[in-house]
């Protein structure tokens, strides 16, 4: 599909007010994304875990004005309303008025809320930006005849990727490609796909207990750290690197190989954090506790043999990975040996997911 395909015809049908809930998952890339070209494209395709529980509820309130001049709108985090969003939300409606032309014919009130906490250190960006992609989406449903779930699932995928890049892999679950791969078919730069290949038993309900080193805000912002690959003097071999990671990751998901699994997994989280300790300017994202949880979960791993990784995102928290057939003595180690390295003990115990969902109230 191209970007002229999500471009409306003529709307058939009015609507004049009322409103809309969506939630919409977070999720966690198993092959990171990072580097982007314009219009929010990514350098590298990436697949992610679509997670259950650490989930954004948006709530749109629409109503018909007369002025269509101007955008609209008023955003609320948790009852409170929040004004520092606002610009962040005026540029996404730049981006994407094209494919939603609407967006001026309605007053939008904006009701969000996370299922984690607000400092818990985990980028609510992804979704966020897809549960208000996924509101409009269903507006705009409204406003034409027959429109079919997969178009809808694809420009959800496409809105909400022109808000936050990762956000796109949050519409759909479990396991979604972002990226163009020669050997995925459907695969697309513009948005996210349901992997369509055979998934292994092993990953179904696969856990992500996700340990809150750091619960500040993020060092480096994501779009400062993607613009960091621009000039990077290992760039185009990352690129390669995680072509040739999502080909072989391929063939472990329908195998069930859990160690193969954790190889690539691993290496990719520590790529991302090598890329940004060798671009210039240069960063640090882990902690020195994120360090420590490393090399326990290594030595733990290598005692037991059970199948626990990690994973990280741009920042120090860490992400577990494990099947759900041993969860119990991995979260006894948690308990156990890890917690001391967690800001106030804090982890959230979650799992693999099947995408956001519309909540008819």
């Amino acid at each position: 599909m191209t970007e002229q395909q999500f471009i409306p015809n003529l709307y058939t049908k009015t609507v004049e007010t009322g409103k809309i809930t969506w939630e919409s998952p977070s999720n966690i890339a198993l092959v990171k994304y990072w580097g982007k070209k314009n219009d929010q494209i990514p350098e590298n395709p990436s697949i992610s875990f679509t997670l259950t529980d650490c989930k954004t509820i948006t709530t749109l309130y629409y109503s018909k004005k007369e002025n269509n001049d101007e955008f609209s709108f008023e955003v609320f985090l948790d009852n409170e309303k929040k004004g520092d969003f606002k610009p962040k939300i005026e540029t996404f409606f730049k981006r994407i008025e094209v494919y939603l032309p609407f967006l001026k014919e309605y007053h939008f009130k904006i009701e969000t809320t996370n299922t984690f906490p607000h400092s818990s250190g985990i980028a609510s960006s992804a979704s966020g930006m897809s549960a208000l992609a996924l509101c409009l989406m269903s507006l705009e449903k409204q406003l034409i005849d027959n429109m079919d779930e997969n178009y809808f699932n694809k420009k959800a995928s496409f809105l909400a990727r022109l808000g936050s890049g990762s956000a796109c892999r949050s519409v759909e679950g479990d396991l979604v490609v972002w990226g163009k791969h020669e050997n995925i078919e459907g695969s697309s730069d513009l948005f996210g796909i349901k992997y369509p290949y055979k998934v292994h038993g092993n990953f179904r309900n696969y856990q992500d207990t996700i340990l809150l080193v750091d619960k500040g805000e993020k060092q480096v912002s994501s779009t400062v750290g993607h613009n960091l690959m621009h000039n990077h003097p290992f760039a185009e071999e990352r690129f390669k690197q995680a072509q040739q990671n999502l080909s072989t990751l391929m063939g472990i998901i329908e195998s069930g190989d859990l160690n193969s699994f954790i190889e690539i997994v691993e290496s990719e989280a520590l790529t991302l954090h090598a890329m940004m300790m060798t671009s210039m300017p240069y960063f640090i994202l882990m902690k020195p506790n994120t360090l420590e949880i490393i090399n326990k979960i290594w030595a733990f791993r290598k005692e037991t043999g059970l199948h626990v990784g990690f994973t990280l995102d741009a920042g120090a928290n860490v992400h577990m990975l494990y099947p759900e057939k041993e969860m119990k003595p991995i979260l006894e180690f948690i308990n156990n040996e890890l917690v001391a390295y967690i800001e106030n003990a804090h982890y959230i115990v979650d799992k693999i997911g099947l995408g956001a969902s519309q909540i008819i109230i």
